[in-house]
Order: C-alpha cells, then sequence, then structure tokens
C-alpha cells in the first residue's frame, strides 16, 4: 500500500505538505509513546484521544481541510471537496473533532491498543513495548489521515494554503 509522500510524487507542495504534516505526526506520536510508558491505568488513553483531537485538525489545516478553511471555498470547490471526503471514505476530514470521532479512528487500531495495556504491566520491558506501540498506534492513524488528505485534495483539485509561517524558539540573550 502506497505511503502519502508516494500518492503525493509529481507535485511539490502536497509533497511539502506532507512532509510537514509527518513532522506533526513525530512530535504528538512521541507525546503518546511517552504517556503509554507511565504505569497509570488510563492515562495513556487520555493522552492518545488529546493528542489525536490536536494532530487530526493541524495536520488537515496542512492540506486546507478543515471545516473552517472548507466552509471558505467557493460553492463549487466546496461540493468537489465533500464528493472526494465521501469517495475517500473519511470520517475525520472536514469534520469537528469529537470524542465519538476520537473513538472511532481509535477503534481502528483496537487490537495495538489492548496490547499495549496489557504489556505495561511487565516491568521496563513492558512500558518499553507499550511505548513502543503507542507510538506505532498513533503513527499508523496519522498516516491512514495522511492519505486521506493527499487523496481528498488530488480528488477535488484543491489549491493547498499557504503554510504557515515557522514560528522560531528564541532563546535569552540571542537575537
Amino acid at each position: 500500500m502506497a505511503t502519502a509522500l508516494e500518492l503525493a510524487q509529481g507535485d511539490p507542495r502536497l509533497i511539502e505538505a506532507v512532509r510537514r504534516g509527518r513532522r506533526l505526526l513525530h512530535g504528538k506520536a512521541m507525546v503518546a509513546a511517552a504517556a503509554s510508558a507511565v504505569p497509570v491505568p488510563g492515562l495513556d488513553w487520555a493522552v492518545d484521544a488529546a493528542v489525536l483531537s490536536r494532530l487530526i485538525p493541524a495536520v488537515s489545516a496542512e492540506f486546507g481541510l478543515t471545516p473552517e478553511q472548507i466552509a471558505r471555498l467557493e460553492p463549487r470547490q466546496r461540493d468537489q471537496v465533500q464528493k472526494a471526503v465521501n469517495l475517500v471514505g473519511s470520517v475525520l476530514i472536514g469534520k469537528f473533532i469529537t470524542r465519538d470521532l476520537v473513538l472511532k479512528a481509535a477503534a481502528a487500531v483496537g487490537m495495538r491498543i489492548t496490547a499495549k495495556q496489557a504489556a505495561k504491566y511487565v516491568p521496563l520491558a513492558g512500558q518499553a513495548i507499550a511505548a513502543l506501540v503507542g507510538y506505532s498506534a498513533i503513527r499508523f492513524l496519522g498516516e491512514e489521515h495522511l492519505k486521506d488528505c493527499v487523496r481528498v485534495v488530488r480528488e477535488a483539485q484543491l489549491t493547498l494554503p499557504e503554510p504557515a509561517p515557522r514560528r522560531r524558539l528564541l532563546l535569552p540573550g540571542r537575537a
């Protein structure tokens, strides 16, 4: 099965949007991995839900597919996007991310999450396994969302928004 980057081939702006989305995805997946390693029941589920509820809209924004961005499109383009979303079968594109939508997405990787819960209670190795499974579950969901975004943009022939300027971290004493 093709990756999001492979699906974006031939379109430099789409490739860059995928790369920005993957950077977001990697950072959020690391947060989920860290939470998964902590042997506190339920903490990882709460963190996973919080991570996904922020990650999905951030990735969608890179492709111009948040509800606000879609609402600003011309009616004809909005219809094209909705048809493309239906064709792709995404339940997350162009939607306000709710707890129910996050749970529906998490159900797609239910076995991984169950394995993560069980592994947590094995000292040290179990926590490492839980962190790895937590990271891969979020990466899997994020990559699937990236692929859906690429497919929708291509199908709807949507023009990508200009990327947001990257914020620089200013350290004290540096200009």
